[in-house]
């Protein structure tokens, strides 16, 4: 599950994880894709818990690169606090949400700019019940929904 000497659980921020199917031919992250993860954690925004690809065969087959694995020489820099909290059943169930013949990247990120507030409202006595995300799609359905003409 992790380092013990790894992040301070005290001062941990909202923690999301994204499955993003790559372009075609892909193996790894694009150039864009890596080059706004590195900003963000450079930035302090981000922090890098976990980052892998994950290969979904035709016949359903999974093939896994763990990060430590991965080509690509702008991400190396980025392990830091890399703790790799995905078990094998994470991985297995997160592979559903994969394209058959497809290859796509999990990354699992901690949010360190509410990381402070975290911490604050745990210090204070505060206890956080209940944490959610708004699908994207959601919003922009919502907005969109919102700029049409009524009828």
């Amino acid at each position: 599950m992790g380092d013990p000497t790894g992040p301070d659980l005290t001062e941990l921020g909202p923690i999301d994880y994204v499955v993003v199917e790559l372009p075609d031919g892909a193996t790894s992250l694009t150039v864009d894709m890596a080059d706004q993860i590195r900003v963000s954690v450079e930035s302090g925004t981000l922090r890098l818990l976990d980052l892998l690809i994950i290969e979904r065969a035709e016949s359903g087959e999974l093939a896994v690169t763990e990060f430590e694995d991965l080509p690509d020489p702008r991400l190396h820099n980025m392990d830091a606090e890399l703790v790799e909290i995905l078990a094998a059943e994470d991985v297995e169930n997160l592979s559903s949400a994969i394209t058959p013949g497809r290859r796509a990247a999990v990354i699992v990120w901690e949010y360190l700019s509410a990381a402070s507030f975290a911490a604050a409202a745990r210090a204070s006595g505060g206890k956080l019940v209940a944490q959610g995300r708004i699908p994207t799609q959601a919003i922009v359905a919502t907005l969109r929904a919102d700029d049409e003409p009524d009828r």
